[in-house]
């Protein structure tokens, strides 16, 4: 059984690569981490592995390049049927093999939650799968609330526990706020737009700012 976080989010392109590199900067010095991305579409314009591996200064231990790779940037289930395939969550499982449980698992999720991946299973039912806490990444801005409500609903009629939530973007105090007392759940961390997006300033805020009081490395140990 692998121990660790899963890194879902309210949408696509909302920060989830980003929030994983930032969290192997905050933790790699308490605990030995390893990133993984089980399902990758559009692989011909985006890499999140490497992407990771840049943010994050990783060494080659600390990510784990196995996994299904699609052309294509859809849904996984659509980009697989394209591709001749079926992606099965028990292929998934498999591959992380003996020595698992000797590191903590950051693994990212393909677009939001209930994204699917074959014609009958969805990106939930790898969450069950592999039992991680699941962090959940989300926007900043107008909308957030009714996505990451719905989010946070969705992961709970699955019985899925939710290690908190990064909220992405401007800080809206207001929005932070709504979504804490309607979720019932803490947000760990307000990633700002960073520009440049490098791994100096990703560390740097990571370490100072991403999960304070350090909720998230209850959940690692």
């Amino acid at each position: 059984m692998l121990r660790g976080l899963f890194v879902t989010g309210t949408d696509t392109g909302i920060g989830k690569t980003v929030t994983c590199a930032a969290l192997l900067h905050r933790y790699r010095q308490v605990l030995p981490l390893r990133y993984w991305k089980p399902v990758q579409t559009g692989i011909e314009q985006d890499d999140d592995t490497a992407e990771v591996r840049r943010l994050g200064v990783c060494r080659d231990d600390e990510v784990f390049a196995e996994g299904i790779r699609l052309p294509r940037p859809v849904s996984p289930h659509l980009a697989a049927r394209w591709s001749g395939r079926t992606i099965a969550i028990e292929e998934l499982t498999g591959w992380t093999g003996p020595g698992a449980d000797a590191a903590r698992w950051i693994v990212e999720g393909a677009g939001g939650a209930l994204v699917p991946l074959n014609d009958s299973a969805l990106m939930t039912d790898l969450m069950q799968a592999l039992a991680l806490p699941v962090l959940v990444v989300a926007r900043s801005g107008l909308g957030t609330i009714n996505h990451t409500l719905l989010t946070l609903e969705a992961l709970r009629a699955r019985s899925l526990r939710i290690a908190g939530v990064v909220m992405a973007g401007d800080k809206d105090a207001e929005n932070r706020a709504a979504i804490e007392h309607y979720g019932d759940v803490a947000v760990v961390g307000e990633m700002p737009n960073f520009q440049p997006l490098d791994a100096g300033a990703l560390g740097e805020w990571a370490c100072a700012e991403l999960d304070p009081q350090a909720r998230l490395l209850d959940l690692l140990q």
